[in-house]
């Protein structure tokens, strides 16, 4: 297959610092949105006959995505008590099973920095979750 649909993809948590092989898939996920950026430095010199140039500085990785409300749910009361107490939640955003081969993406500890609630009236109540990693562990290949 030369594509990969999204429902495929699978988020994991556990309290910080949990190696990859011991986190559980958060399965209350509805779209993710993972942003990788780089800040840049201006590098330009006079021999770089009049173009600009530019170094990539430091990554930084957030995630966005949204949750049912379900008081049973674990994932959720987790990613609500990080938020509250301002504590860090291993996570791993990849693009498959993290037992299937060719699934990747960032692992690391996360804060979670949004725990916004929506509250319409002919739907479910839905939370929406803003993590940014705190502390890069690697870039899983499997």
């Amino acid at each position: 297959m030369d594509f990969q649909l999204g429902m495929n993809a699978k988020a994991y948590y556990g309290t910080a610092d949990t190696p990859l092989v011991n986190l559980v898939e958060l399965t209350n996920v509805k779209d993710v949105n993972l942003s990788l950026d780089a800040g840049e430095a201006d590098v330009t010199t006079r021999a770089n006959s009049g173009w600009r140039a530019t170094a990539a500085t430091l990554k930084e990785a957030s995630a966005e995505f949204e949750m049912v409300w379900k008081p049973s749910d674990t994932a959720l009361a987790a990613i609500r008590d990080a938020y509250l107490n301002g504590t860090e939640l291993a996570m791993c955003f990849l693009t498959d099973d993290k037992a299937t081969t060719g699934a990747e993406g960032p692992r690391g500890n996360w804060t979670i920095t949004n725990f916004s609630r929506s509250e319409p009236l002919e739907e479910g109540i839905v939370i929406s979750v803003t993590a940014k990693l705190s502390k890069f562990e690697e870039w899983v290949e499997v």
